[in-house]
């Protein structure tokens, strides 16, 4: 695949349908239950508008006009504290392997910082192998326990990033 056409951009309500189900393939595709995790979010139909919020951004890879995957920034739902957390961060098997990955980690990463987040938490599973090598690489360490009360208690990997 050339990155000639791709753009990693901030999401609009008309990239809503396309990243929903960018998000619900990638989610098939890995097992991934359906109850405890993204794929039963009810702000996954309206992710435009469920990330125009203060503090808090989506961003969609976009190649020619299709989305290929998104990575998103927002506070911590119930934590006390200055930290963010990465959300919903999939790609299409097109999209993997090629630095998409590293490049939409440091768009999410920076703007995190320019929010004034002092910390950047996510959530995975075990499984999402090489996306837990990418988030290592960038600098995340692992929890023993998850932060705040994200209701995806089907992922049971939690990690953490100093900004």
């Amino acid at each position: 695949m050339s990155n000639n056409n791709i753009v990693i951009r901030e999401i609009i309500s008309e990239d809503n349908i396309q990243i929903a189900k960018v998000i619900r393939d990638v989610l098939i595709e890995f097992g991934v239950p359906k109850v405890g995790t993204a794929y039963a979010d009810v702000s996954l139909d309206k992710m435009a508008e469920t990330y125009n919020g203060k503090k808090s951004v989506y961003f969609v890879i976009d190649n020619d006009g299709k989305i290929i995957g998104g990575a998103g920034i927002a506070p911590l739902d119930n934590y006390e504290g200055n930290v963010c957390e990465l959300q919903k961060m999939y790609f299409l098997p097109e999209a993997r392997g090629v630095g998409l990955g590293k490049r939409m980690m440091e768009t999410c990463l920076k703007r995190a910082k320019n929010f004034g987040f002092e910390k950047c938490y996510l959530e995975t599973m075990p499984y999402m192998v090489d996306a837990k090598k990418l988030y290592a690489k960038v600098g995340f360490e692992s929890l023993d326990k998850p932060m705040g009360n994200t209701g995806h208690y089907s992922c049971n990997v939690w990690m953490i990033k100093e900004l």
